[in-house]
């Protein structure tokens, strides 16, 4: 049996995404691939849990309406994931991944026992990282078999070009798909304006697209 290395498991709303105010048990899986500018999760202490112990704290949080896997990067665990959301699934719950969209190799793996996928575009002028748009494409294309929607971050250095590429990207595999502009926290009244002027943009190239902040910090829960 693998193990896993969990920053937390608790209970809370969904803060961000389509399922926004959903309550949901969420387990915090510790380690990421990436180093975003806006990243504000601390993963960096952890324990060390098996399947049985996960699913067995899961249990101890009913009700809620879903678990959402997320770090971190879940998928950077790939085998300890696969034993859990098993175990989810023979429980009849559903499986919500959250996931920078950068391993489309490791989602595959997994992607039988997920019901839907809250999947993100890292911007290369919103996160300061290099691109992952060949990366992002490959995970959609895996993702869109489930229930996917896609989440990017606005900040202040964001830019058009990015949006432009991710909505190619988007309409190439479902123009149905979802896509989520998120404001970044603290800055969401600042960058209302310029999200909503991606959403205009993302609406005329026939999107379903929706600009959003983080519920979740706005009512000073986790």
């Amino acid at each position: 049996m693998a193990s896993g290395r969990i920053n937390e498991i608790f209970k809370s709303i969904q803060g961000e995404g389509l399922y926004q105010g959903a309550v949901q048990v969420f387990v915090r899986f510790s380690g990421c691939n990436l180093n975003c500018s806006f990243c504000d999760t601390d993963t960096g202490t952890f324990n060390f849990y098996d399947a049985g112990d996960t699913l067995r704290k899961i249990d101890r949080l009913a009700p809620y309406d879903s678990v959402s896997l997320t770090g971190g990067e879940p998928l950077l665990q790939d085998d300890f994931l696969r034993e859990v959301t098993g175990g989810l699934k023979k429980r009849s719950k559903v499986v919500y991944l959250e996931t920078n969209g950068t391993l489309p190799f490791k989602l595959a793996k997994v992607i039988d026992c997920i019901d839907v996928v809250a999947m993100d575009f890292k911007l290369p002028s919103s996160a300061r990282l290099g691109s992952f748009w060949e990366e992002h494409r490959e995970f959609l294309g895996i993702g869109r078999r489930k229930i996917v929607f896609v989440k990017a971050v606005v900040g202040e250095n964001t830019e058009r070009a990015d949006i432009e590429k991710s909505i190619r990207i988007i309409r190439d595999i479902d123009k149905k798909i979802p896509f989520i502009l998120q404001l970044q926290n603290p800055f969401e009244d600042i960058l209302r304006k310029k999200a909503e002027s991606f959403a205009y943009f993302c609406k005329a190239k026939g999107l379903d697209v929706r600009v959003l902040s983080q519920l979740h910090k706005q009512l000073g829960v986790k």
